[in-house]
Order: C-alpha cells, then sequence, then structure tokens
C-alpha cells in the first residue's frame, strides 16, 4: 500500500486527507483539526464533496460531550453539528475498548477530557475493535 495526500478535495488547513491503493481500489482517510471556532466543522458542512470510499474519520475534534465522556455531563451544539455530517458519510462513532481521557491539561481548573474521536465507515467490523494506548 503506498499511502498519498490529497489537497484537491477539500481546501482547508486542517483537514487532511489521505489516500491509498488496495488491489486497484481506492480508499480515503480524513485528518481533521477543528480549533476553538470550530472552522474546520462550519467548512466540512458547508462544502459539498463528492467523494467515496472514506474509511475513517479521525483526530482532534475539540468538542466535549457527554456521549464520548462520561466526566463530562453537557451537551454540545458542535457535536450536532459534527454528527451531521459524519451521517452524510453514513459512518458511526467508534469507540475503543478502553475508554481513556485523549486531552490532558497543564491548567489545574480544566479537566481532562475526551476530544479525539474516529468514525468508521458503518459496515467496518472494525466499530468498537481497538484500543488507544493510554498516556503514560
Amino acid at each position: 500500500m503506498r499511502f498519498s495526500l490529497r489537497k484537491d478535495i477539500f481546501n482547508h488547513k486542517d483537514i487532511c486527507c489521505f489516500f491509498f491503493v488496495n488491489n486497484s481500489d481506492i480508499f480515503l482517510m480524513i485528518n481533521v483539526y477543528s480549533d476553538n471556532h470550530q472552522s474546520a466543522l462550519k467548512y466540512l458542512k458547508d462544502t459539498e464533496a463528492n467523494i467515496h470510499n472514506v474509511l475513517v474519520i479521525t483526530r482532534d475534534f475539540n468538542i466535549r460531550n457527554s456521549i464520548w465522556d462520561p466526566s463530562y455531563t453537557f451537551h454540545s451544539v458542535y457535536s450536532d453539528n459534527l454528527f451531521d455530517i459524519v451521517n452524510l458519510f453514513d459512518f458511526k462513532l467508534s469507540c475503543p475498548i478502553q475508554q481513556v481521557l485523549t486531552c490532558y491539561f497543564n491548567n489545574a481548573n480544566d479537566s481532562n477530557s475526551v476530544i479525539d474521536l474516529i468514525f468508521f465507515f458503518l459496515t467496518s467490523i472494525e466499530i468498537d475493535n481497538y484500543g488507544i494506548t493510554p498516556k503514560l
């Protein structure tokens, strides 16, 4: 397999689209960093991309929500936008075998949280069959 960066699909500094070829089939992976203004999510929601064969959407969405972080008791309106986007791709939020924190703050006033997420295509067998190594 050979991985390559595709810069022609999304024109946003915080969205990377990688593709690889496997048995002459092309597959895509989308990596998103969404800043505190959620600019990448707004861009994805407002952009129609005619792409297929996306296997995974992942990374730092900077959204705290009780759906994926039981220690956070609130619902974020930004998560609704995120789910609108992933639903367009027929993706599902994946939960690792053991949930671990993915964001650690140096400030004692902020609580550590889960903001790095993985979304898989609905028919993927990997949806909830992986682990994340906790920070040591």
